[in-house]
């Protein structure tokens, strides 16, 4: 099953995407469940699957405007350096444990939706990555456990303002710019993803293959990123785990090569979809 956030008359819904369309969940399987995370905190995936089976779509893609995946997350964690070539070309030592760092909920825009190139930096770089919403929280997640609290995969881009990132050893500040990472169209459950490792993970700008791995080539696997991210948070329903970026960013090219207004950027992950984002600058203020 799909499950997209989206906005329809000016009020936020979400639904399960079928064939051409979506159908409307909202308040139709319990009138307190109007997002994706209240359906995943309460389990009821299963409700929402026999709810949609045989129907057609309520609305297509054009009555819609798409939102992030989870716009409000109470968490977004980021994983760096989890690919080999992505590390190689950092320079980065190996680690014995993930590097995390965390971006904020209004750093995000949905599918089709514009990113936004910061006017006080020309560092704008994209980051395909793949992120996983967590439906079943806790604490001291065992890596034999984890996989049993996703409650779906998404595709992410982790727009980077590079300058900023680096202006000490802690990457937050580039990480967090308004309106400048990517997440969507939609978020698709652990039962028909199957094995994740299998999934392979692409980003072109303006039409070029820029980066291209799969997800068996992450250093610390997704079990492991959840066993030791809940070492030191509890993690809850709906949290949101970006896990890490291939290599071929633009940073590291020569010459570099970065987002500017006018361009599109797509991370495409197989069944996950591909997420789609023009490039604009930064309104005036």
């Amino acid at each position: 099953m799909k499950l997209v956030s989206f906005s329809r008359l000016g009020k936020a819904r979400f639904g399960a995407v079928v064939k051409d369309g979506v159908i409307d969940l909202t308040g139709k399987l319990d009138p307190d469940v109007n997002t994706i995370k209240e359906l995943i905190s309460l389990h009821m995936e299963d409700q929402a699957e026999e709810f949609i089976a045989g129907k057609n779509k309520d609305l297509s893609f054009s009555d819609i405007i798409f939102l992030p995946v989870i716009p409000d997350p109470e968490k977004i964690m980021c994983v760096g350096l989890n690919y080999v070539e992505h590390k190689k070309e950092t320079g980065r030592p190996d680690v014995d444990n993930p590097t995390i760092f965390t971006r904020f909920a209004n750093s995000q825009v949905a599918h089709m939706q514009p990113m936004i190139k910061p006017d006080n930096s020309d560092r704008f770089d994209y980051e395909a990555e793949m992120a996983i919403i967590i439906g079943k929280g806790g604490r001291f997640i065992s890596e034999d456990e984890a996989l049993s609290h996703i409650a779906g995969y998404a595709c992410y881009n982790d727009g980077s303002i590079r300058n900023y990132q680096r202006h000490t050893s802690q990457y937050t500040p580039g990480k967090t710019f308004p309106g400048t990472g990517g997440f969507g169209p939609y978020m698709v459950t652990p039962s028909e993803v199957g094995d994740y490792r299998k999934l392979p993970i692409e980003l072109r700008l303006n039409g070029n293959i820029m980066q291209k791995a799969t997800l068996a080539d992450l250093i610390f696997p997704i079990p492991r990123l959840i066993s030791y991210i809940s070492e030191f948070t509890a993690l809850s329903s709906g949290d949101v785990i970006v896990t890490g970026t291939p290599g071929g960013v633009g940073d590291k090219r020569n010459p570099p090569v970065y987002m500017v207004p006018g361009d599109i950027v797509e991370v495409d992950i197989g069944m996950l979809g591909v997420l789609r984002n023009p490039i604009i600058a930064a309104p005036k203020l």
